[in-house]
């Protein structure tokens, strides 16, 4: 249905899955007493594809926003914390480096903590830049604690986020927004109606006749793009020139004994690996291109190395990285994998929903659906998914590996000019050029330039307002201040066990 302008009275939710029970959680809160009417089509029958087990800190802020209780929301998705991702091999092999959440200490003098640390390296210390990160000592140690009223100041750094099971979650975010009031409909839909005249969707057609009429629809149907992309004909802007891999296969297995508090990536010859740590179970893929390695191949490669027994068998997924050209046409609004996609490297895929619910509410439409509403979201979006594609072509870049024809390859990508700005400013001076808004901030990208072995050849120069003795003894108590709280943390296990281990499990 369109109309006049006026606020919108009936919201359509096409697909269900991790992507459209978060839109309908979201958006029964937001809507509250207004009368609108939220309704979401999902079929059973239809699979989710569930890559997006690992996320990064702001899904606390989505979870804190709906006033999910956290003990609650792990115990029920067989959550554990993850206080970062260790990369294995990417570099080259037999190198590790961790890319932690929260900070890298303290800042002090005029200048960002890591430009001291630069100074201090510059002349002569050998420390590294990890043992300034609470976050980092805690995951190597095995430990997490959760900050408190009480806990010291250096917890300000400290920083965390989630792993669970992806269906476990959609499961229990559609009891939330089912009790707000939305109403599922289950079905496969057939048609979408869309208006000849203003080219706006009117209606959903179930394959048995029925039909589902809205004014706001947002498509969540996946790779399919059903509305945003099969009705509405939406292009899809292809990234594979920059990140080519383009299969992957997911398989469970047993849990892992000691749980660690990471995620952890271990580069292969044509892509890389995962292993995300449950309470129930550990979940493990391969992400990988298909023109350096056959399907079979990555399968061996999978099973070969999950440190714990199989509980299922490698589940094929394929995909082409990249993005719509637009997120939102006419009274559409994709998100999930219908928006885009990339590859879980950094465990972006959850965000990216939540991100898009997020810039919808603050530009939500009324029923004029004002074309310059919806070209300021388009804009945001892109931004957001062009500073994830930065980050990620930055891991396969930048490498020293020379043992494949893949990673031959990768380290030849024409990467984008953003990217090349990027690391030239800070191979020249240690600084880190802001763009705005980018969703990884300082210490990620420290973490992930040092890591790929992209060093500074200066520093900046204001540092040097701090004597440098002033500036050894400040980092000397920065790590004893690290060192002392992580020996005071109980281990992840341990702390799951006391606070929220999912019924059956055991911690």
């Amino acid at each position: 249905m369109s109309g006049g302008p006026g606020p919108i009275r009936s919201i359509v939710i096409a697909g269900g899955g991790t992507a459209g029970w978060m839109a309908a959680s979201a958006l029964s809160l937001a809507m509250g007493a207004s009368g609108c009417t939220i309704t979401l089509v999902e079929s059973e029958e239809i699979g989710t594809v569930g890559v997006g087990e690992a996320t990064i800190p702001p899904l606390q802020l989505f979870n804190g926003l709906l006033g999910i209780d956290e003990d609650e929301f792990v115990r029920a998705t067989g959550g554990t914390f993850k206080l970062g991702i260790e990369f294995v091999d990417w570099t080259r092999r037999g190198h590790r480096y961790f890319h932690p959440f929260g900070r890298y200490g303290d800042d002090f003098g005029m200048t960002p903590f890591h430009q001291q640390w630069l100074r201090c390296r510059a002349a002569g210390d050998e420390i590294p830049l990890s043992a300034f990160s609470l976050t980092e000592q805690a995951a190597m140690a095995g430990k997490f604690d959760r900050p408190g009223a009480a806990s010291p100041g250096v917890f300000s750094t400290f920083s965390y986020a989630y792993h669970f099971d992806a269906m476990l979650y959609a499961r229990f975010l559609r009891n939330y927004a089912e009790a707000k009031g939305v109403r599922r409909v289950e079905g496969k839909i057939a048609d979408v109606g869309i208006n000849g005249e203003s080219g706006l969707i009117e209606r959903l057609t179930l394959d048995d006749g029925r039909e589902v009429a809205g004014e706001l629809f947002i498509d969540c149907t996946g790779f399919r793009g059903l509305l945003i992309g099969q009705a509405l004909g939406e292009p899809y802007e292809d990234w594979s020139r920059w990140l080519p891999c383009n299969r992957a296969l997911a398989m469970p297995s047993e849990r892992l004994a000691d749980l660690p508090p990471y995620t952890r990536s271990t580069a292969r010859s044509a892509g890389w690996q995962w292993r995300i740590p449950l309470q129930h179970r550990t979940g493990n893929g391969h992400v990988y291109c298909s023109e350096f390695i056959s399907d079979d191949e990555a399968a061996r490669v999978l099973v070969e190395d999950v440190g714990t027994a199989a509980t299922g068998e490698p589940r094929p997924l394929r995909f082409t990285t990249g993005r719509r050209r637009n997120f939102w046409a006419g009274n559409c609004v994709s998100l999930g994998l219908a928006s885009g996609f990339l590859e879980p490297l950094e465990s972006t895929s959850i965000h990216l929903i939540q991100s898009g619910l997020t810039k919808l509410l603050a530009w939500f439409p009324d029923r004029g659906f004002d074309p310059g509403v919806r070209s300021e979201y388009n804009r945001q979006v892109a931004a957001e998914y062009e500073s994830v594609r930065d980050f990620l072509v930055l891991h396969y870049n930048r490498v020293e590996r020379d043992d494949s024809e893949f990673w031959r390859m990768c380290r030849a990508i024409e990467i984008p000019e953003t990217l090349a700005a990027k690391i030239d400013a800070f191979e020249r001076t240690g600084r880190l050029l802001d763009r705005g808004k980018d969703l990884f901030e300082v210490t990620s990208w420290l973490a992930v330039l040092l890591g790929q072995g992209v060093t500074p050849r200066g520093y900046d120069p204001m540092t040097l307002a701090v004597p440098e003795g002033d500036a050894r003894r400040v980092l000397a108590a920065m790590r004893k201040v690290i060192g002392d709280t992580v020996g005071q943390m109980p281990s992840q296990a341990a702390f799951i066990d006391r606070h929220c281990r999912m019924p059956g499990g055991s911690a």
